[in-house]
C-alpha cells in the first residue's frame, strides 16, 4: 500500500485515544497516525471504530480498535489499560483522555443517573486510566497525557452546568497530575475546545451565535482541536507542563462587542 503519512513527529510511539470513533476523538486518532504513531482507537461503537481504523490503514497508518464503554469503574479502565498494553507490547507513550458525555440538562432537570453518568465518564474514567497507565509509563521512561477540557469550565453559560463542572474537574486534575507525575517523567496538559462544528454537513448551528463576539467569529473544527492535541503530545511541547491550552477562537479571553 502506498504510504501517505505526512510527518514523523510521533514516529515509533504508541497512543491510546479514548472516545476516538467519531468527531474530535477520531480527528485526533487520524492526526496521530499521520505523524507515525501506532494508535489504539477506543469507543463504544464497533462499526464506527472499524471505520476509523480503515481510514487510518488506507493512508498507510497503523491502528487497532478496542471497544470500551468507560463507565467510571476502576475495573473497566483497568481492562482497557491491560488490553492496550497487550496490543502495544507493554509500552504506551501517549494517553489522550477524550471520551466524554454531555446530556443537555439544567440543574432543575438532572437526576441521579445523569449526574452519575457525567462524572463517571468525564472524571472517574480518566482518574482510573491514569491510575492504571501511569506506573507503566513511568517505568518505561515517561510519556505524555493530554486531557480534553472545555471552555464552559471557566466561562459560565446557562446550559449543562453539571457537564461544565466535570470539565472544570478535568482541568484541575491536569494541574494536579503535572505536579504529581511531572517529576517522574510524565508530561500532563489539557486542551480546552471552544464551540466546535458538529460532524456532518457544513450547515449553520444554533451554537454559531456563541462565537459572534469572538476574534474568530465562527466555530472551530475537530481538526483544529486535533492539531493542538498533536502539538502537546509531540516533543515540540517538551517544556510545557500543567497547562490548559484554549483552542476556542478567543471565546474565553476576548469579547469584541
Amino acid at each position: 500500500m502506498t504510504n501517505h503519512l505526512t510527518g514523523n513527529r510521533l514516529r515509533g510511539r504508541t497512543a491510546l485515544v479514548t472516545g476516538s470513533t467519531s468527531h474530535i476523538g477520531r480527528a485526533i486518532a487520524l492526526a496521530f497516525a499521520a505523524e507515525g504513531a501506532h494508535v489504539i482507537v477506543s469507543g463504544r461503537d464497533t462499526t464506527r471504530g472499524n471505520e476509523t481504523i480503515a481510514a487510518i490503514h488506507a493512508v498507510g497508518g497503523r491502528a487497532d480498535f478496542l471497544p470500551a464503554d468507560l463507565d467510571g469503574t476502576s475495573a473497566t479502565s483497568r481492562t482497557l489499560a491491560e488490553q492496550t498494553l497487550h496490543l502495544t507490547g507493554g509500552h504506551l507513550d501517549i494517553l489522550v483522555n477524550n471520551a466524554g458525555v454531555f446530556p443537555p440538562s439544567g440543574t432543575l432537570t438532572v437526576d441521579d443517573d445523569i449526574v452519575d453518568r457525567i462524572y463517571a465518564v468525564n472524571v472517574k474514567a480518566p482518574i482510573f486510566l491514569m491510575q492504571a497507565f501511569a506506573p507503566h509509563m513511568i517505568d518505561n521512561g515517561g510519556g505524555v497525557v493530554v486531557n480534553l477540557g472545555s471552555w464552559v469550565a471557566r466561562l459560565g453559560i446557562p446550559h449543562g452546568p453539571v457537564y461544565a463542572s466535570s470539565k472544570a474537574a478535568v482541568e484541575s486534575l491536569t494541574r494536579s497530575w503535572a505536579a504529581e507525575f511531572g517529576p517522574r517523567g510524565l508530561r500532563v496538559n489539557a486542551v480546552s475546545p471552544g464551540v466546535i462544528r458538529p460532524a456532518g454537513p457544513d450547515t449553520d448551528s444554533p451554537a454559531d451565535a456563541l462565537m459572534h463576539s469572538t476574534p474568530a467569529g465562527m466555530p472551530g473544527t475537530a481538526e483544529d482541536i486535533a492539531a493542538a492535541v498533536l502539538y502537546l503530545a509531540s516533543d515540540d511541547a517538551h517544556f510545557i507542563h500543567g497547562t490548559v491550552l484554549d483552542v476556542d477562537g478567543g471565546r474565553v479571553a476576548v469579547n469584541t462587542v
